[in-house]
């Protein structure tokens, strides 16, 4: 499938994110003519450097979608969470930090007239669901991908922003949890089943689906 934009590569830039006494760790990526900025939230146990988060980062960007893939936890804290895997499960802790982005975001130069989306992958979905209905105002729409929409509580009903929600087809129990979210959801949202894949989408043309889904949902959202 053709990119309904072709652009020349962008490039990378290596940001430090501060939250209180924490920096947290980026990779900012803006086209010259970005139309909106995406802020991704990595899964449990996972980074900045996801591929699979990358491989979709690169499809947003190559559709004029600045991107920011940022750490949600210090380097300490994720030391101490590979032993305890006891944070990527604190939804709270996970969308105060973004919450956090999206003010520095909107603080900095290229960025802060932008429409911002959330990109939320399993548990970080939870977390973006969360900050997407605390800060109504800087949240133009959300991509979860094998997403545990249910980590949201309470704060799904209160969620404006569009919100897609991407399930691989063999994902049985997920597929019912995303079910489940969208009974409870007030805002537009949408549920995708991509045929075969399981959670990590590692089938072949599994992931190039869920990027070409985002793809078309920011562009849709966030550049009108």
């Amino acid at each position: 499938m053709a990119n309904p934009r072709e652009m020349g590569a962008a490039a990378e830039e290596a940001v430090r994110v501060p939250f209180g006494d924490a920096e947290l760790e980026g990779t900012l990526c803006v086209p010259d003519d970005a139309t909106g900025v995406v802020l991704f939230a990595h899964g449990s146990g996972s980074s900045r450097h996801s591929a699979r988060n990358r491989f979709v980062a690169r499809e947003l960007q190559s559709a004029g979608l600045g991107t920011l893939l940022i750490d949600l936890l210090t380097l300490e804290e994720e030391a101490a969470d590979r032993a305890t895997a006891h944070l990527r499960f604190d939804i709270g802790l996970l969308a105060g930090r973004l919450a956090g982005a999206l003010a520095w975001l909107r603080a900095r130069e290229r960025t802060r007239t932008l429409p911002i989306g959330l990109f939320g992958a399993s548990t970080g979905a939870g977390a973006a669901l969360v900050a997407a209905a605390d800060h109504p105002a800087d949240v133009a729409a959300v991509v979860s991908r094998g997403g545990r929409p249910d980590l949201a509580g309470p704060a799904l009903p209160r969620v404006l922003a569009p919100t897609l929600l991407v399930v691989g087809g063999a994902d049985t129990p997920v597929i019912g949890v995303n079910q489940d979210a969208m009974r409870r959801m007030h805002a537009r949202v949408a549920l995708e089943i991509v045929p075969g894949a399981t959670h990590l989408f590692e089938e072949p043309g599994a992931l190039e689906a869920v990027a070409w889904l985002a793809r078309d949902w920011f562009l849709r959202h966030l550049a009108g």
